[in-house]
């Protein structure tokens, strides 16, 4: 399972978002940190905002801040709300032209799969996630792009 870049972008403005506590972040600022796209992050500020993840305050001054408290913000809840869809497979879709899907038992196991991706989001909120303030100060680009994440995949069985 991939999420889109649109849910990448999402969990990361609720980050920046939380980290600025009271202070309104602007779309301008959240791009220029993260080194991304201002069109791209208006739409995800749009979803979040109608979705009331962020609260936005118009004006000169205006900027957006975060809707709820992070301990409120259930990431599993978040990524329902901007993945498109979670069709993995054409069997899930609705014009399914897969000849083996009345017998086959891959969607059952996929299916599971599936609901176990999004129920681990479930257990996490916000909260759990949150950075400080000083981990988005320069050269953070530099830390982050030399010692991501690994991910930690189960032996293969014989």
């Amino acid at each position: 399972m991939r999420l889109t870049t649109f849910s990448d972008y999402a969990l990361r403005v609720l980050l920046y978002a939380a980290t600025a506590g009271d202070r309104l972040i602007t779309i301008e600022e959240t791009a220029k940190v993260y080194g991304i796209s201002r069109a791209h992050l208006m739409k995800v500020a749009n979803a979040l905002t109608r979705a009331g993840y962020l609260k936005a305050v118009r004006g000169r001054s205006g900027g957006l801040l975060l809707g709820r408290r992070p301990e409120n913000i259930r990431l599993g809840e978040v990524i329902r709300l901007v993945e498109p869809d979670f069709e993995l497979v054409e069997c899930f879709e609705a014009d399914n032209q897969c000849i083996l899907t009345r017998r086959c038992g891959l969607p059952r196991i996929i299916n599971e799969a599936l609901n176990a991706f999004v129920k681990t989001f479930d257990r996490y909120t916000l909260a759990d996630v949150a950075l400080k303030e000083r981990d988005f100060q320069p050269p953070f680009s530099k830390r982050l792009s030399t010692n991501g994440p690994r991910i930690n995949l189960p032996e293969r069985r014989a």
